[in-house]
C-alpha cells in the first residue's frame, strides 16, 4: 500500500492549490480527481466566462472606435473559432498545473475516491494510506424545481461551455453574478438575451449602486431584465411568466450551486445543521480529525481564490504554523461585466449592524483623467470607513479596470493600515488609481 503525508481529492483551486503548498513544506502528495484537472473554474466557470467577456469586449472596442473616427465593421462571428480560442486557454492551464505537480513530485490520479477509513483512501480498485485527507470535492449546479423543466434540454454551466453554434435567442434563469457575466459576454455577439430573475433584484449580494450601474449597461446592450418574476412553466422553446412569454432556442439556468458532499457518508462526517456543507472548525478540520475541507462544500464564498487560501491554511494547520482562518471581510468579490465590479468588507448597513460610526464618501470615474482619455467614465469609487479612526472597513469599485484596483485598499486594511496610509501614497498620474488616494484625503480632510 502507497503511503502518503497529504491525499487531497479534488484538483480545483483549492485542491491543487494546497497540494502545492504541502509538498513545499517537503510533504509527499497525491491528488485525485474524477474529472477534469483545474475543477469547475478552470473548465466551466470562471476561465471560459472570462475568455468569451474577452470576445464580447472586442466588438464593444470595434463600435466605441467607430463612433470616434476608425471606421470598421463585424461582417460575421466565427463562433466555433471563438470556443476553440476558450479551448485553448483552458488547455494551456491545465498544463500548467500538470507542470506544477511533475514540479513538486506530486502524484496525480484520475479516478474516483472513496473513504475507507480516516487514514486510507480508496480509486482505481487501490488503496491509499495516509496521514491527513484533504476533501476538495467542489460544487455542482442547483437546478430548482421548476414547473416542466424536467422535460426540458436546458443547459447549466457545466454544458453551456460546450455550445459549437451561437444561440439566436438565449434566455438566463438567475440573475446572480453568472448568469450576468454569461449575458454581457452574449449580447454583443448579437445574441437575444433575457435573463429572469425571482428575487426582488439581480446581483443581489453587491452594492445597490454598482447594481444600478449594471442594470442600466445591460438595457443600453438590448438585454431583456425581469426581476420579481413567477415561472409558470418552461417548454423546450419557451418560458410562460404570468404576463408575458419569453421565447429561446436556448435555455440556461444558473441558479445556484451545492455542495458535492457524497463522499462524506462512508465516515459519517458530520455536516452543517442546513446539512447543505461539511462542519469544520477554525482550521478546516471536520469530525474527523485527519480529514479536512475547504472550497464550495464549506460554508464560505463559493469563489476560486477563497478556496485556495483556505487550501493552504488548512495545510499549513497540518504541517506547520497555525494561522487564523479566512475571514469572509478579506476576501474580495469580482463581477467581471462592463464595467466590472469589486468589493470587500463591511456593507454601510453592515458597518453601521456592528455598531461603527460609519464614514463614507465615494467619487466618480467621469472626474478622472485617465477615464476621461479612455472613454472609460461610468462608474466609481467607494471606500466605507470607521470615522474616528478611519479603520478601512469595506470599499467598492465599479468601473473600468475595478478587479484590479480593489485590492489597493484591501492591502493596506490587510496591513492594519487606515485612510492615512493611503493618504501618503503617491499615486502616478494619470491613473485609475489616484482616484483612491484622492479619496482618503477627501475623507480625511
Amino acid at each position: 500500500m502507497r503511503k502518503y503525508n497529504l491525499i487531497v481529492i479534488g484538483a480545483g483551486p483549492g485542491g491543487y492549490v494546497a497540494a502545492i503548498e504541502a509538498a513545499k513544506l517537503g510533504k509527499k502528495v497525491a491528488v485525485i480527481e474524477k474529472e477534469k484537472i483545474g475543477g469547475t473554474c478552470l473548465n466551466v466557470g470562471c476561465i471560459p466566462s472570462k475568455a468569451y467577456l474577452k470576445h464580447a469586449n472586442w466588438v464593444e472596442e470595434l463600435e466605441e472606435a467607430n463612433r470616434f473616427g476608425i471606421n470598421n465593421q463585424v461582417t460575421t462571428i466565427d463562433y466555433p473559432k471563438l470556443v476553440e480560442r476558450k479551448d485553448g486557454v483552458v488547455n494551456q492551464l491545465q498544463q500548467g498545473i500538470h507542470y506544477l505537480f511533475k514540479e513538486h513530485n506530486i502524484d496525480y490520479i484520475e479516478g474516483e475516491a472513496s473513504l475507507k477509513s480516516k487514514h486510507e483512501v480508496s480509486v482505481n480498485g487501490k488503496s491509499l494510506e495516509t496521514d491527513f485527507i484533504l476533501l476538495a470535492t467542489g460544487s455542482k449546479p442547483f437546478v430548482p424545481p421548476i414547473n416542466g423543466i424536467d422535460t426540458v434540454n436546458y443547459l447549466t454551466t457545466d454544458t453551456f461551455f460546450d455550445l459549437k453554434e451561437l444561440p439566436k435567442k438565449l434566455a438566463i434563469i438567475g440573475g446572480g453574478v453568472i448568469g450576468i457575466e454569461l449575458a454581457f459576454a452574449m449580447a454583443p455577439l448579437g445574441v437575444e438575451v433575457s435573463v429572469i430573475e425571482v428575487a426582488p433584484s439581480i446581483l443581489m449580494t453587491e452594492d445597490k449602486e454598482a447594481t444600478a450601474i449594471i442594470k442600466n449597461q445591460l438595457k443600453k446592450m438590448g438585454v431583456k431584465l425581469i426581476e420579481g418574476a413567477t415561472i409558470n412553466q418552461v417548454t423546450q422553446s419557451s418560458m410562460q411568466l404570468p404576463d408575458q412569454s419569453i421565447d429561446f432556442d436556448k435555455l440556461l439556468v444558473v441558479t445556484g450551486r451545492r455542495g458535492n458532499l457524497e463522499i462524506l457518508d462512508s465516515l459519517s462526517i458530520t455536516k452543517t445543521a442546513n446539512q447543505k456543507f461539511v462542519e469544520v472548525n477554525r482550521f478546516y478540520q471536520t469530525s474527523v480529525d485527519s480529514i479536512y475541507a475547504v472550497g464550495d462544500i464549506v460554508d464560505g464564498f463559493m469563489l476560486a481564490h477563497a478556496a485556495s487560501k483556505e487550501g493552504i491554511k488548512a495545510v499549513r494547520h497540518m504541517f506547520a504554523d497555525k494561522e487564523a482562518p479566512l475571514k469572509n471581510e478579506q476576501v474580495p468579490r469580482c463581477v467581471y461585466t462592463h464595467p466590472e465590479i469589486a468589493s470587500f468588507g463591511l456593507s454601510e448597513n453592515e458597518a453601521k449592524e456592528k455598531g461603527y460610526d460609519v464614514l463614507i464618501s465615494k467619487t466618480n470615474y467621469s472626474a478622472n483623467g485617465r477615464a476621461i482619455a479612455g472613454n472609460e467614465t461610468t462608474g466609481f469609487v467607494k471606500i466605507i470607513s470607521e470615522k474616528i479612526n478611519h479603520e478601512i472597513l469595506g470599499g467598492v469599485i465599479v468601473g473600468a479596470n475595478a478587479t484590479e484596483m480593489i485590492h489597493t485598499i484591501l492591502a493596506v486594511k490587510e496591513s492594519e493600515g487606515r485612510l492615512e496610509e493611503i493618504e501618503k501614497m503617491t499615486f502616478a498620474h494619470p491613473t485609475l488609481s489616484e482616484m483612491i488616494g484622492e479619496l482618503a484625503s477627501e475623507m480625511i480632510f
